[in-house]
């Protein structure tokens, strides 16, 4: 039997407008309603629905076996009852099935644990109201923004009372050692008074044949069907102790009719694949004739449950910071030059004088811009990674990303001298 994880990142940022050097002092409205309006609106209709639509009927015909999770932003969740009201009734009646599960983030999509553990705290408490007011949900798992990730952050996550916490399963991590069983951090407790937080880390060559692969007509296993992903899942039975228990598919919900257009079948694939999954069995158990035999139907679990029901095998040291962006799993696709540095470092230089200026508005605005988003539209790595950082970014380049948000960060030294 192997435990299946599907969980989901919703996301979608506050985009800026092109605010130029003009602006300042004069107009403090900094993000474009109108793109955000327009983006949303379009890939709710591609994805957010449909894909909800048939998350709840996978639910509803396997009459619970099938189980899924999301992290949805604070962001997205801002968009969603502004603009498409109907997204958060229809995550609303999955969250009343009892087998969707929703994960604690930073509300903004943020940074902030890089440079302020109080604002990075605070934000986790606004993202956990907004999960219990919407869904009723009190999350007892977390997962920091784009899966960033260290033995420090594994520490005071544990110190807030979380049971678990997700990472990326880079290989220069694991060691050689496989991404499907539970882990725990090095530096985690081993105080019996204190619960142990247990890690789960993306299997990222699975969760990319369906997220990046799938439609890829050079790959070599083009096309990716059901059967053969469930498969690829159940040869972990043939040797669990080496090859695991559990199979972690952490990605982008917009995977579904946004990254993977619906042309593709991915809609299609999806909607046979818990069947296939759900009926192979073990094939490491012999009869007393020497016989294969089959016997226990692999299952779908919510990072909840797999943390109940498997103990952690080993402890993983994140001495650095890991996480599932680009090839390189690290910061650079946020922090990797000098222009995301300077404006990183610049915001987060104003957290004390905005704060203290008590002003609802200026300080909600301060923490949209701390939205991660706003930094990988400043990369300047290409090549093989070029096409990502393009996706959704509403600048002609990076450098017009960083002065628009260069001359934010001016205007809001503006209005704090003019509110304090």
């Amino acid at each position: 039997m192997v435990s299946v994880c599907f969980y989901f990142q919703v996301h979608q940022p506050h985009r800026l407008k092109n605010y130029t050097v003009f602006d300042i002092s004069k107009n403090h409205n900094y993000f474009d309603e109108k793109i955000n309006d327009e983006i949303i609106e379009k890939v709710a209709s591609k994805c957010y629905l449909p894909a909800n639509r048939l998350m709840l009927e996978l639910i509803n015909n396997h009459k619970g076996r099938f189980k899924i999770s999301y992290s949805i932003t604070g962001t997205a969740l801002e968009q969603f009852e502004a603009h498409t009201p109907d997204v958060i009734e229809s995550f609303k009646e999955l969250a009343d099935t009892g087998c969707v599960e929703f994960l604690n983030e930073t509300y903004y999509h943020s940074l902030s644990f890089l440079k302020s553990k109080k604002e990075f705290l605070h934000q986790i408490n606004l993202h956990k109201r907004k999960m219990k007011s919407l869904f009723n949900a009190r999350p007892k798992i977390f997962r920091n923004t784009e899966l960033v990730f260290n033995n420090e952050l594994a520490t005071f996550i544990e110190n807030q009372g979380y049971n678990g916490i997700l990472a990326e399963g880079a290989e220069h991590i694991l060691g050689g050692r496989s991404p499907n069983f539970v882990y725990r951090a090095k530096t985690t407790s081993t105080k019996p008074e204190v619960a142990k937080i247990k890690l789960l880390v993306k299997n990222y060559r699975l969760s990319d044949d369906i997220a990046f692969r799938f439609s890829n007509r050079g790959w070599n296993e083009w096309p990716l069907t059901p059967t053969k992903f469930a498969d690829w899942i159940n040869r972990i039975n043939i040797n669990k102790e080496n090859n695991g228990e559990i199979v972690n598919l952490f990605m982008d919900y917009e995977t579904f009719g946004e990254h993977q257009w619906e042309e593709t079948g991915i809609f299609n694939f999806m909607k046979k694949l818990p069947e296939e999954i759900l009926k192979k069995k073990d094939h490491n158990k012999f009869s007393n004739h020497n016989k294969l035999e089959l016997n226990n139907s692999n299952e779908f679990l919510t990072p909840s449950d797999i943390i109940k029901k498997h103990d952690a095998k080993d402890e993983l040291d994140f001495h650095n910071f890991v996480s599932w962006a680009d090839v390189e799993r690290d910061l650079s696709a946020w922090l990797g030059n000098d222009m995301q540095k300077s404006a990183f470092d610049m915001l987060f230089e104003l957290e004390k004088s905005i704060l203290r200026t008590n002003n609802p508005q200026l300080i909600k605005d301060w923490r949209k811009l701390q939205t991660s988003d706003h930094f990988y539209y400043m990369c300047t790595k290409w090549f093989n990674d070029g096409d990502v950082h393009k996706y959704f970014n509403p600048y002609e380049s990076p450098y017009d990303c960083y002065i628009a948000f260069m001359n934010i960060i001016n205007d809001l030294r503006y209005r704090v001298k003019e509110t304090l």
